[in-house]
């Protein structure tokens, strides 16, 4: 099938907050789990986060902006805006803002207008809330707002997936240009799960990492939120080619299943059925994959299952593969981690070199790939994967390729 030409990047998270300090952060193997900061955690088991540091959204929006922008829509946009700029696309034009697509990923969408409506209206006895509650906190507000700023007059919506909606939000941008539909999409997604509310759902699964997280090791202890946003340009090589853009990567595949099995626990076979759409969709080989992204969620059940359909699926050529969870540094970014994680790969591909799983003590003998432990491997990728397995068995694989100009 036809691939699709990535020539925009955009980003925000706990380890840069944009793509170029999130890439070099990446691979330098930075941990940008710390305490949470956002409030007061004394009375909570779970005291850490990958918070976005120093974010000041005063300095990005006016005040205007800020009475309709939950902090998963401002983190959208600014991933947006930078992935515009670095696109050089320009959407004055109203030909190409018609046909142009937003799709941006969510889990949860408003989180923060959410928690701060039922503080007014279970704790302070406030029978009134802010009349923009809910354009603030509903999934597609990002989208809206992209459109808005951009003066984007196509498809515009949001995909909602748990973790992996942003997965699927590039799965459909990709169908769209390839079909004729859209010349270009801004596809990505974003999260800003981390509020009190929010934090005392995700403890009450006993899930939740105490000091770190530790994808694929012994010790690990669970997972770790984070808040974050990315952004992808994306159009199809003949429309870069022709207005001269820079192409960053292609996504040559998609591969998206269910699991059909349980809300809760992953199965092997919907994640070998993504991957396998993915790989057929690109049409690319076994041996054609140097490096997979993985859920890596550490986690008691997910680590386990993932490398074991990795395992199955790639048979001999599984102990050449490199596999690394980059949740270890950005933590679990809920419907932005496909994205993130999307733009991780590309900054694999351009660097050449495969970011590490950090904070790995020791082998799990459930857990027997190549995790790529502590310290990023330089090493040639011509081509990866990135995997996405949400609650509910809701699976994406993105099959990425290098760029080569013929």
């Amino acid at each position: 099938m036809k691939p699709i030409a990535i020539t925009g990047i955009g980003c925000t998270s706990a380890i840069g907050q944009d793509f170029r300090q999130f890439a070099s952060h990446l691979l330098q193997g930075t941990n940008g789990i710390r305490s949470i900061t956002r409030f007061d955690t004394s009375s909570f088991k779970t005291k850490i986060a990958a918070e976005i540091p120093a974010y000041d959204p005063l300095g990005l929006f006016s005040k205007s902006q800020l009475n309709l922008l939950d902090r998963y829509s401002q983190l959208a946009l600014i991933a947006t805006r930078e992935a515009v700029t670095h696109s050089q696309l320009s959407f004055q034009d109203n030909a190409l803002a018609e046909r142009t697509a937003v799709v941006i990923g969510t889990g949860i969408g408003g989180q923060d207008t959410q928690d701060l409506s039922y503080q007014r209206l279970y704790s302070e006895k406030n029978t009134r809330l802010h009349p923009f509650t809910i354009p603030k906190l509903i999934s597609s507000a990002a989208a809206s707002h992209i459109s808005i700023e951009f003066g984007l007059t196509g498809p515009v919506f949001s995909t909602t997936s748990a973790c992996a909606s942003s997965g699927h939000a590039v799965c459909t941008a990709l169908m769209m240009l390839r079909s004729g539909m859209v010349d270009v999409a801004i596809a990505g997604g974003a999260e800003a799960p981390l509020t009190p509310g929010s934090i005392r759902a995700w403890e009450a699964m006993r899930i939740m990492a105490k000091d770190t997280c530790r994808p694929f090791s012994a010790k690990r202890g669970g997972m770790v939120l984070g808040e974050g946003a990315g952004t992808v340009i994306l159009e199809t090589v003949e429309h870069a080619q022709q207005r001269g853009a820079t192409i960053y990567a292609v996504i040559a595949g998609c591969g998206m299943s269910a699991d059909a099995n349980n809300m809760l626990q992953p199965t092997q076979d919907g994640a070998i059925r993504a991957m396998k759409t993915a790989m057929n969709d690109a049409e690319l080989s076994l041996e054609d994959i140097q490096y997979i992204n993985a859920h890596g969620t550490g986690t008691a059940q997910n680590d386990p299952t993932e490398s074991a359909a990795i395992r199955i699926l790639f048979q001999q050529h599984a102990d050449k593969l490199a596999v690394s969870s980059t949740k270890s540094m950005h933590g679990h970014t809920l419907g932005a981690a496909a994205i993130l994680e999307l733009i991780a790969v590309v900054t694999a591909i351009q660097e050449q070199t495969a970011p590490p799983t950090i904070n790995y003590l020791e082998a799990d003998p459930q857990c027997d790939l190549d995790y790529v432990p502590n310290t990023a491997r330089p090493m040639p990728i011509a081509a990866a994967l990135s995997n996405s397995f949400a609650f509910g068995g809701l699976n994406t694989t993105l099959a990425i390729k290098k760029y080569e100009n013929t």
